[in-house]
Protein backbone atom coordinates (compact mmCIF):
# COMPACT_ATOMS: atom_id res chain seq x y z
CA UNK A 1 0.00 0.00 0.00
CA UNK A 2 1.49 3.38 -1.43
CA UNK A 3 -1.14 5.46 0.83
CA UNK A 4 -2.19 6.32 4.38
CA UNK A 5 -4.85 3.63 5.16
CA UNK A 6 -7.98 6.17 5.81
CA UNK A 7 -9.12 7.26 3.05
CA UNK A 8 -12.95 8.61 4.64
CA UNK A 9 -14.72 9.06 8.01
CA UNK A 10 -17.89 9.80 9.09
CA UNK A 11 -18.84 11.47 12.58
CA UNK A 12 -22.60 10.60 13.23
CA UNK A 13 -24.94 13.11 14.90
CA UNK A 14 -28.32 13.41 16.01
CA UNK A 15 -28.53 17.47 15.47
CA UNK A 16 -27.08 18.39 12.31
CA UNK A 17 -27.36 22.19 12.83
CA UNK A 18 -25.74 22.34 15.96
CA UNK A 19 -23.03 19.52 15.44
CA UNK A 20 -21.93 21.40 12.31
CA UNK A 21 -21.61 24.44 14.61
CA UNK A 22 -19.48 23.14 16.93
CA UNK A 23 -17.04 21.44 14.07
CA UNK A 24 -16.97 24.91 12.69
CA UNK A 25 -16.27 27.33 15.63
CA UNK A 26 -13.66 24.68 17.15
CA UNK A 27 -11.93 24.50 13.94
CA UNK A 28 -12.31 27.66 12.52
CA UNK A 29 -13.73 26.25 8.71
CA UNK A 30 -16.70 26.05 6.64
CA UNK A 31 -18.55 22.58 6.00
CA UNK A 32 -20.07 21.84 2.67
CA UNK A 33 -23.61 20.11 2.18
CA UNK A 34 -22.96 17.23 0.42
CA UNK A 35 -26.36 15.36 -1.64
CA UNK A 36 -27.24 12.37 -0.07
CA UNK A 37 -26.83 8.92 -1.67
CA UNK A 38 -30.02 7.22 0.05
CA UNK A 39 -33.19 8.68 1.65
CA UNK A 40 -33.37 10.16 4.97
CA UNK A 41 -29.60 10.69 5.20
CA UNK A 42 -27.66 14.64 5.52
CA UNK A 43 -24.33 15.03 5.30
CA UNK A 44 -22.03 17.49 5.91
CA UNK A 45 -18.58 17.89 4.62
CA UNK A 46 -15.17 19.02 5.90
CA UNK A 47 -13.08 21.08 3.56
CA UNK A 48 -10.52 18.58 1.47
CA UNK A 49 -8.60 18.53 -1.34
CA UNK A 50 -8.09 15.00 -3.00
CA UNK A 51 -4.20 15.41 -3.91
CA UNK A 52 -3.86 16.91 0.02
CA UNK A 53 -2.47 14.73 3.03
CA UNK A 54 -5.24 12.89 4.93
CA UNK A 55 -8.52 11.75 4.66
CA UNK A 56 -11.48 13.34 3.81
CA UNK A 57 -15.02 12.92 5.74
CA UNK A 58 -17.70 14.38 6.79
CA UNK A 59 -20.31 14.80 9.34
CA UNK A 60 -23.80 12.29 9.24
CA UNK A 61 -27.16 12.41 10.24
CA UNK A 62 -29.32 8.84 9.69
CA UNK A 63 -32.04 7.17 10.76
CA UNK A 64 -30.92 4.56 13.28
CA UNK A 65 -27.66 5.43 13.56
CA UNK A 66 -26.72 7.17 17.14
CA UNK A 67 -23.81 9.54 18.09
CA UNK A 68 -21.60 9.10 21.17
CA UNK A 69 -18.60 6.50 22.43
CA UNK A 70 -15.39 6.55 21.87
CA UNK A 71 -14.81 3.50 19.64
CA UNK A 72 -13.51 5.28 17.02
CA UNK A 73 -11.69 8.64 17.07
CA UNK A 74 -10.62 10.89 14.23
CA UNK A 75 -7.69 13.03 14.78
CA UNK A 76 -8.28 16.71 13.74
CA UNK A 77 -4.30 18.78 12.47
CA UNK A 78 -3.75 22.18 14.26
CA UNK A 79 -0.92 24.28 14.15
CA UNK A 80 -1.07 24.13 18.34
CA UNK A 81 -3.85 22.10 19.29
CA UNK A 82 -4.27 24.30 22.18
CA UNK A 83 -5.90 27.04 20.16
CA UNK A 84 -8.78 24.75 18.83
CA UNK A 85 -8.85 23.28 22.53
CA UNK A 86 -9.65 26.99 24.13
CA UNK A 87 -12.79 26.89 21.82
CA UNK A 88 -14.42 23.60 22.42
CA UNK A 89 -16.42 24.92 25.39
CA UNK A 90 -17.96 28.00 24.18
CA UNK A 91 -18.63 25.52 21.03
CA UNK A 92 -21.24 23.85 23.63
CA UNK A 93 -18.15 20.45 23.48
CA UNK A 94 -15.73 20.01 26.38
CA UNK A 95 -12.56 18.75 27.22
CA UNK A 96 -11.77 15.18 27.97
CA UNK A 97 -7.90 15.21 28.16
CA UNK A 98 -6.08 18.41 28.11
CA UNK A 99 -3.25 18.66 25.95
CA UNK A 100 -0.63 16.19 26.34
CA UNK A 101 2.75 15.15 24.60
CA UNK A 102 2.70 12.42 22.72
CA UNK A 103 6.77 12.28 22.17
CA UNK A 104 8.09 12.68 19.09
CA UNK A 105 4.80 12.87 17.61
CA UNK A 106 4.00 16.11 19.09
CA UNK A 107 0.59 16.58 21.00
CA UNK A 108 -2.69 15.92 21.45
CA UNK A 109 -5.96 17.23 22.97
CA UNK A 110 -9.76 14.73 23.28
CA UNK A 111 -12.47 16.29 23.31
CA UNK A 112 -16.55 15.84 23.49
CA UNK A 113 -18.66 17.65 20.40
CA UNK A 114 -21.84 18.37 20.82
CA UNK A 115 -23.19 15.18 20.32
CA UNK A 116 -21.07 13.25 22.19
CA UNK A 117 -18.26 12.17 19.92
CA UNK A 118 -14.56 11.68 21.03
CA UNK A 119 -12.52 13.56 18.40
CA UNK A 120 -8.95 14.39 18.55
CA UNK A 121 -7.05 17.71 18.07
CA UNK A 122 -3.26 16.87 16.71
CA UNK A 123 -0.81 19.07 16.71
CA UNK A 124 3.40 19.26 16.59
CA UNK A 125 3.92 22.24 19.07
Amino acid sequence: MNSNPVVWFEIYVQDMKRASTFYEAVLGLKLEKLDAPIPDLEMMAFPSQQEGYGAAGSLVRMAGMSSGGTSTIVYFACEDCAVEAARVAKAGGRIHQEKMPIGQYGFIVLALDTEGNMVGLHSMK
